[in-house]
């Protein structure tokens, strides 16, 4: 994927509150929840308006109530005060201190509820639509990007923003709201005292920044290095059988641990950072409130200012320099938001290769007539060609082995065909018909696939043989289709028959059971097109014959397409197609490739061979 260091964010404007590229990216989630939106701003606005009231009551009980109470004479005194004694003004005070309290934790209960609903229902709608995204991305993009991080990306950033929206910018959008009120209200109270107050602001401005921006790169850095974490635990517990068997365990923890022992250096260092940084606020802003508590003072004295002013200025003061103080406290956890946010958007950006184009139809019924016309293709720009100016016509209803050495394109046929890439040069149609013209999915529905290694999932077996079908289907159909596969007989025998819940991959099952399964799947899917990559790999001998004799039913009246090393499966076939790096070196039937005394006939003499030496060894071993 393309770094895009270009969009990166490098300053606190661009980073608060939640990123501005972030906001900008996802804007279009927030319109449907605009009435909520307004609603939660406005609440906000009023909790930050009342914010401002706070320090007045104490203002006025300093000024007003404290000099009257000791007989002495009231610096600057209310008009409408006159009316009220100390102790009538001193209640009000009080009374006015709940209720300023009381509005003020009501607007923001409001506001903060609704700001984390608005977030968890945005960032829960930006998940799905990411994994609905990667689920549409071209196999090419899925072969060169580690799985780990996709679910990282998935997952764990998708929930920093999560987090970050409600618990990081919501403080940091009142501060901000705060810091312009009570400016405001400051320069009308005295606008000397007010400057001199915001002398350390654009020092303070300027380190926030510069802090800022290092644990930003540092957060990218340990959010990349989390990513590869999460791709070497994934791939190592996807292959712990083979981790175990080689006795890999040390080696892999190794690379584990190196990533983890950086990613806490980094991690400890964005602290340091963030902490550096709170400590500068803490100090400039001691600067700033001793200076106003020096000249506010000397204006006490000249009669100037009253204590209450005083008292108020140094209350906004403080609050002022919140939205700085706040940005120190959460820069660690914004940096990773501003990193988790740059991962999400460029996987949302990124564009799949093989896509519908614009006038594309739905797939018809087809006949199951497929060609190869000219078709040229490789696996990236300066990768050795895998076909090469390659042609193929296949009837409807022929059943077809493709079979060669390893490396040759026979697996690159069946992705060729589901358009899981497309050529550089040529077609490939069905029908007579250019794939490229119907849309993916309606396509695809059209073909049955019986991969090499099934896909099972954690949930019944009557469900996972139901994931072949298009729309609702019987339990008598799935049976069928079972039946037809070789795999009722074993499925009846587990604990709970078809609703028997197998583990997670199917490891539950043997080779042969999963690739039973595989096929029912096929069957019920109904299509005039079957491929099976590699159907007998990895089998014995007895769950060979059965899935075999599964492969010949289902295979009967489509167009159906082995890949196979198997000659004893390709003889099973009404033609045979050899591939070689050159193109296609032989076609025909059985009988006639061995008669030929080509390739194919050297390859099946070797096989027989074989096969009887196999049977030897296993007469001894009984």
């Amino acid at each position: 994927m393309s770094d895009r260091k270009g969009h990166r964010p490098t300053s606190v404007r661009q980073t608060v509150p939640g990123l501005r590229r972030v906001l900008v990216r996802f804007s279009p989630y927030l319109r449907e929840h605009r009435v909520l939106l307004a609603g939660s701003t406005l609440a906000l606005v009023l909790a930050t308006l009342v914010r401002l009231l706070e320090p007045w009551p104490l203002k006025y009980i300093i000024d007003q109530v404290v000099p009257s109470m000791l007989g002495i004479p009231v610096m600057n005194g209310q008009a409408w005060f006159s009316g009220l004694g100390a102790g009538e003004l001193l209640a009000w005070c009080c009374i006015a201190v709940v209720v300023i309290v009381a509005l003020k934790a009501a607007f923001e209960y409001m506001a903060t509820v609704g700001f984390a609903l608005i977030g968890n229902r945005v960032l829960t709608d930006i998940r799905r639509d990411l994994f609905d995204h990667l689920q549409r991305l071209s196999l090419s993009f899925h072969t060169r990007v580690r799985t780990g991080d996709l679910t990282m990306r998935l997952i764990s950033d998708v929930g920093m923003l999560k987090e970050t929206m409600v618990t990081a910018a919501l403080p940091l959008a009142v501060s901000l709201l705060m810091l312009v009120g009570m400016i405001t209200v400051m320069l009308m109270l005295n606008w000397q005292l007010t400057l001199l107050a915001l002398l350390p602001l654009p020092l303070l401005c300027l380190n926030t920044r510069r802090i800022g921006r290092k644990i930003q790169m540092i957060s990218r850095k340990q959010r990349k290095r989390e990513g590869d974490m999460a791709s070497i635990a994934a791939e190592s517990l996807a292959g712990i059988r083979t981790v175990q068997a080689f006795t890999l365990e040390e080696r892999v923890a190794e690379g584990f641990q190196g990533k983890n022992r950086k990613s806490l250096k980094e991690g400890v260092q964005a602290k340091k950072l963030a902490a550096a940084m709170e400590r500068s606020v803490d100090l400039l802003l001691a600067i700033g409130m001793a200076i106003v508590l020096w000249f506010g003072t000397l204006q006490i004295q000249a009669g100037r200012l009253s204590p209450g002013d005083l008292l108020v200025f140094i209350t906004y003061l403080k609050n002022t320099f919140r939205p700085v103080r706040h940005y120190a406290k959460y820069s660690s956890r914004l940096a990773k938001a501003t990193a988790a946010g740059e991962r999400v958007i460029e996987l949302l950006d990124e564009v799949p290769e093989v896509r519908n184009g614009r006038a594309a139809e739905r797939a018809p019924s087809f006949s199951g007539r497929v060609q190869f016309d000219h078709v040229s293709f490789r696996y990236g720009r300066n990768a050795l060609p895998v076909l090469d100016d390659f042609s193929l016509s296949i009837d409807p209803g022929t059943r077809v082995a493709i079979t060669g050495a390893s490396g040759v394109g026979k697996s690159t046929f069946i992705s060729l065909v589901l358009r899981f890439y497309d050529p550089e040069q040529g077609r490939v149609l069905l029908d007579g018909l250019n794939i490229r013209d119907f849309e993916l999915t309606s396509l695809r529905k059209r073909i049955a696939l019986v991969p090499q290694e099934n896909l099972l999932f954690q949930t019944s077996v009557r469900e996972n043989i139901a994931l072949g079908a298009e729309g609702e289907v019987t339990d008598e159909q799935i049976e069928a289709a079972a039946r037809l596969a070789n795999a009722h007989e074993f499925i009846m025998a587990m604990p709970d028959g078809y609703a028997t819940v197998v583990s997670e991959r199917g490891t539950s099952l043997s080779a042969g059971q999963r690739q039973r399964i595989g096929i029912a799947r096929a069957a019920l899917r109904d299509c005039p097109i079957v491929l099976l990559d590699e159907p007998t790999v990895g089998l014995d001998r007895n769950s060979e014959a059965v899935v075999i004799d599964a492969i010949e039913r289902i295979c009967t009246g489509r167009t159906s397409f082995l890949i196979t090393h198997d000659l004893k499966l390709a003889s099973c076939c009404e033609r045979i197609v050899c591939l070689s790096r050159e193109g296609i070196p032989e076609d025909g039937g059985h009988q006639e490739l061995v008669l030929r005394g080509g390739q194919y006939a050297r390859l099946w003499a070797s096989s027989e061979s074989s096969e009887q030496r196999q049977g030897k060894m296993h007469a001894v071993t009984r």
